[in-house]
């Protein structure tokens, strides 16, 4: 069985999203900017079909490692997007992604709200209104003996950490201050956590932690 790990971007004041998010802010206001990191990236450039051309620094094996040995994806309603409440047959949304996605691999989302398996290309989104114990059941099934990632948001993140189910955590850490919005570590109740390693890159530095259960 692999492992249940995620990594996130937050703020230097701990937030991963800005405050008011919303379909036309997904990740609230300023919040695209805990982000530029990645996007300087060639790997994400290639891999989020924006065309060739960006940088191979410090953060692109960080990155890389953190996609590896990937079986299958947890993630909340508000990461899938397209609003809080019941689906609309009349306006379907189908993720901020494309007819291409970049998972390719099961992803299992959160939501409160029953809705059928959407396939777009080699990825089928399984949405999950039964809670967090049985969404990690379904993706374990799927993840078979590789490892499942726990994509986001924070509160769902949040969620796994209270509940002792997350092995590891890393964060990539920016020199943004937002003042407010989504903070991560919000919610979690005390934890212990081992730090694995630290890298320092161009407008981030990645801190991994192994949680200690």
């Amino acid at each position: 069985m692999g492992k249940v790990r995620s990594d996130i971007t937050v703020s230097a004041d701990g937030y991963a999203a800005g405050p008011n998010q919303s379909r036309d802010h997904p990740l609230g206001e300023g919040g695209e900017q805990l982000h530029n990191w990645a996007f300087a990236l060639e790997y994400f450039r290639s891999t989020h079909g924006f065309g060739d051309g960006g940088e191979v620094n410090a953060s692109t094996a960080v990155v890389v490692e953190s996609k590896a040995n990937v079986g299958a994806e947890i993630m909340g309603r508000n990461k899938f997007g397209g609003g809080p409440g019941p689906w609309r047959a009349d306006e379907p949304w189908n993720g901020w992604w494309g007819e291409d996605p970049p998972f390719h691999c099961p992803v299992f989302v959160l939501t409160n709200h029953a809705r059928q398996p959407l396939t777009l290309s080699d990825t089928t989104f399984t949405f999950v209104t039964e809670g967090i114990d049985a969404a990690l059941a379904q993706t374990r099934a799927a993840a078979g003996d590789k490892d499942v990632f726990i994509g986001g948001g924070a509160d769902v993140i949040q969620q796994y950490l209270a509940a002792g189910l997350l092995d590891e955590l890393e964060l990539h850490i920016t020199p943004v201050v937002l003042g407010g919005g989504e903070r991560l570590l919000d919610n979690v109740g005390p934890i212990r956590l081992e730090q694995i390693r630290a890298v320092e890159a161009p407008g981030v530095t990645h801190v991994k932690y192994r949680v200690l259960h």
